[in-house]
Formats: structure tokens, C-alpha cells, sequence
């Protein structure tokens, strides 16, 4: 196959000379442990083979992508790139996109099945968490206002918020702990963080946030310990609350709440993080407990944000002059 065709795709070739191919890409997702991950990679190889080729993905197209040469296979990812760069992408979203297809090209790589790798292609520079701006404590207890602590719903959206605010959780921290991931005597949660694969780690509660999901556990009523500790309520009673579900319900209590900026779960961690430094005045090391952020650079980010770094030493620039 070439990349040279005018259309910017894939030539077809006779599909039986390599039939028995083995489903590569069905492979790699499937040793992704995060769902959400996998459900990312699915759509960004689906997006990547229907713009170079009009087609889905399959074995044989894979495998067809796979066989071809290392200097046209690097040509038609440099040309796939250019036109999401030119469509106008976030650079973070471009990067995602190569990321799933250099993750196709190395498993295929490593299971013997591809000679040549795209390790030469470079991701879009990004400059990480530009805007680290979320709402403060008062604007956040207008949300914690909202839910009617009486309805089972209330309950649940309740020590959702708790949970959110007080640990700066991510929503698929949240959205796959189980109930008995939970130690009210203990006053901890053994949650599944970002990046430790399958290694759970124990974060403290707040007796607030406590007696938050001890209210809402009553009121269900599960006695399996083994099911979520959030479901849907409607339409699917008991299903697992996905990391989108907990995002539409932030969504919804805000604009009821008022609440002008637009907020998400991911929204809350920077205010909770941002609110942390605020009260600790800027004690990074601290703060790096709550939100677990790998490197304390990161963090950095955020205090230089809150404190307007930059502004005051133009200030002392201006008035130098």
C-alpha cells in the first residue's frame, strides 16, 4: 500500500493474502485496565483510519497499515497530523490522537507483527494547566445548597460534592470505588489513582464527608458491598454513576446554583487545590498530599497562578521607571 494516492489514503489490496491476520487493535485496547482509556484509543484509531482511508478500522486495514514500509507509514501520520492541525485541534487533542496510533504501531512492534515504530514523530508542544482557575469556598457552598437532602438523589449529589471538594478527587477516582472500598470507623477511602495501575491507595475523610456518604448509604439501602458506591438512579437503577454521569450532575447543580463560569469535576479539583494553597498559604508540599500530583512542578503552576506571579514582578518592573 502507499500513501501517495490523491485522496491522502490507503490503497486497497487483495484482503485474503492476510485473512488470518490477528486482530491487533482489539488486542491493544483490551490491555488497557482504565475504560475510559480504552474507549479514548477506540475513537481516536477510529478517527485516524476513517480520514486517511474512509473506512473503520479492521484486522485486515490494521494489518495493511502495519505491513506497509517505515518511510510511508511515517508519511501518511505526518499527513493525518497536519490536517488535524490545520482543522484547528487543541494541541493536547492532536497528541492524544498520535498517542493511540503509536500505541497501535509499538504493541504491534513488540508482538512481532510491525518493523518500524513512530517513535521519530513529535507531539504538539502543550503547555499544561494554563488555566488552573475554578470558584471559590462560597460559590461552592452555593452548590453544596442545591441538592434536596431529603430525596435519595439529594443524598447522592450530597457526598458526591463532599467528596469532590474536600479530596480534590478526579471523577474516575470516584466513579470506580466500590462501597466496600469505604471505612467509615476509619474515616478513609481506598481509591484507584491515576497512574498506579491497579495499586490502591488510602485517602482520609472528613467527618463532613463521612457522615455525607453514611446518610446516602443508609437511605439506598445496599447491604452487597461489592457494588458501587454511586449508581445511577434514572433510568438504569444500580448501574454504575460513570465519570460522565458525576460530570452532568456538577453541570446541572451549578447552573442551578447560579454559578456564571462553567463548571466540572476536574473544575473542582483546581478549586479545591487552588482553595488548599490559599489556606496553607502556599505550602506546595502539603497541598501535593491532597491532590497527588506526581511532580510538585505542577503544583508550582498552580501557586504561581494563584499568587499572579508574573503580575507583580511586572509591577515592580513598572515602578522601576
Amino acid at each position: 500500500m502507499s500513501p501517495s494516492d490523491d485522496d491522502g489514503s490507503i490503497s486497497r489490496v487483495n484482503p485474503f493474502a492476510i485473512a488470518l491476520e490477528r486482530d491487533l487493535l482489539q488486542e491493544l485496547l483490551l490491555g488497557k485496565r482504565n475504560k475510559s482509556t480504552r474507549h479514548e484509543y477506540a475513537k481516536d484509531l477510529k478517527n485516524f483510519f476513517m480520514m486517511v482511508c474512509a473506512q473503520e478500522p479492521t484486522p485486515v486495514l490494521v494489518a495493511q497499515f502495519l505491513q506497509m514500509d517505515r518511510f510511508s507509514a511515517v508519511t501518511l501520520v505526518l499527513r493525518y497530523k497536519s490536517k488535524l492541525v490545520d482543522k484547528g485541534l487543541k494541541e493536547a487533542t492532536v497528541n492524544r490522537r498520535l498517542a493511540a496510533i503509536k500505541a497501535l504501531v509499538n504493541y504491534a512492534y513488540q508482538v512481532g507483527k510491525c518493523d518500524w515504530t513512530l517513535a521519530n514523530i513529535k507531539c504538539e508542544k502543550v503547555k499544561p494547566y494554563r488555566d488552573t482557575t475554578g470558584i471559590g469556598p462560597e460559590a461552592f457552598k452555593k452548590m453544596l445548597a442545591i441538592p434536596d437532602r431529603e430525596t435519595l438523589k439529594g443524598k447522592r449529589d450530597y457526598a458526591l460534592l463532599r467528596l469532590l471538594w474536600a479530596n480534590a478527587l478526579r471523577r474516575e477516582e470516584i466513579s470506580q470505588c466500590n462501597i466496600e472500598d469505604l471505612d467509615l470507623e476509619a474515616g478513609t477511602l481506598s481509591i484507584l489513582g491515576k497512574g498506579r495501575g491497579t495499586q490502591k491507595e488510602n485517602i482520609d475523610l472528613h467527618h463532613k464527608t463521612c457522615k455525607a456518604l453514611q446518610d446516602w448509604l443508609l437511605a439506598r439501602y445496599e447491604l452487597d458491598s461489592k457494588q458501587p458506591l454511586f449508581i445511577s438512579l434514572r433510568p438504569r437503577y444500580g448501574h454504575r454513576l460513570t465519570g460522565d454521569g458525576i460530570r452532568k450532575i456538577v453541570v446541572e447543580i451549578a447552573e442551578n446554583a447560579g454559578i456564571s463560569k462553567t463548571i466540572s469535576p476536574h473544575r473542582i479539583r483546581h478549586s479545591s487545590v487552588t482553595a488548599a494553597l490559599d489556606a496553607s498559604d502556599g505550602d506546595v508540599r502539603s497541598v501535593q498530599k491532597l491532590s497527588r500530583h506526581a511532580s510538585l512542578n505542577t503544583l508550582m503552576i498552580y501557586d504561581d497562578n494563584r499568587t499572579k506571579a508574573q503580575g507583580k514582578i511586572t509591577a515592580l518592573l513598572e515602578d522601576l521607571v
